[in-house]
């Protein structure tokens, strides 16, 4: 009975640590304990104030103001925001990143077009992505877009010892207006992901697997 007590108490442990419900160190490969991280910001385009990363579960979530490119005839208008992200990934954990997303919109009178450049970095190099993290938007485009991108990156190991990391992400807006009519606007911007936690623009998704341990 106590065998059996002391497992049904290790789940309900477990279980609040999935869902955020407790701040308890997290168990084994189901995720981050709920933490704020460091982030910093350099770039034309960012936006006043801080950025703060949120680190939940299997989520990282990037929380700032959304930023936009905004061109009256007859400029080109591009502004950046970089952002660098401390990530350290706590012994027990084998942590693979995977997923990029982010959303926005643009509004593109005719004979205007827009651009939307993404780079992902870890440790200072560019990551390989399945999907294109970029797009061109024409002219007439008047929508929501949104980019959900699967990266290539090898296994964060940590198993051992505690790995110390850094994320980044580069994204230039453009807008052009060279030959719009003149009483319009090209615009493009990223906008609000979630709003649980803030102003969410980057989420960035995790997966883990079991640390292999050798048995004697």
């Amino acid at each position: 009975m106590k065998i059996l007590s002391g497992l049904i108490s290790s789940l309900t442990l477990l279980s609040l640590n999935v869902v955020g419900l407790s701040q308890v160190q997290a168990q084994s490969q189901e995720g981050f304990e709920f933490q704020k991280i460091p982030v910093t910001l350099a770039g034309n385009g960012c936006p006043p104030g801080k950025a703060q990363g949120i680190l939940n579960g299997d989520t990282l979530s990037i929380t700032f103001s959304d930023f936009e490119a905004l061109a009256a005839p007859p400029k080109v208008v591009s502004k950046s925001c970089n952002l660098r992200i401390g990530l350290n990934v706590p012994s027990g954990l084998n942590v693979q990143p995977i997923n990029v997303k982010y959303l926005g919109f643009a509004d593109v009178p005719k004979k205007g077009s827009a651009d939307l450049n993404v780079k992902i970095l870890f440790q200072g190099q560019e990551v390989q992505t399945n999907d294109n993290p970029n797009a061109t938007f024409k002219s007439g485009f008047s929508d929501v877009w949104s980019k959900d991108v699967d990266i290539i990156l090898g296994t964060i190991n940590a198993c051992n010892k505690p790995v110390s990391s850094i994320f980044g992400i580069n994204s230039t807006l453009t807008a052009r207006a060279k030959d719009i009519p003149a009483n319009e606007e090209t615009q493009i911007r990223i906008d609000t992901i979630d709003t649980t936690i803030g102003p969410v623009l980057f989420q960035i998704k995790f997966d883990f697997t079991p640390c292999v341990t050798n048995q004697t």
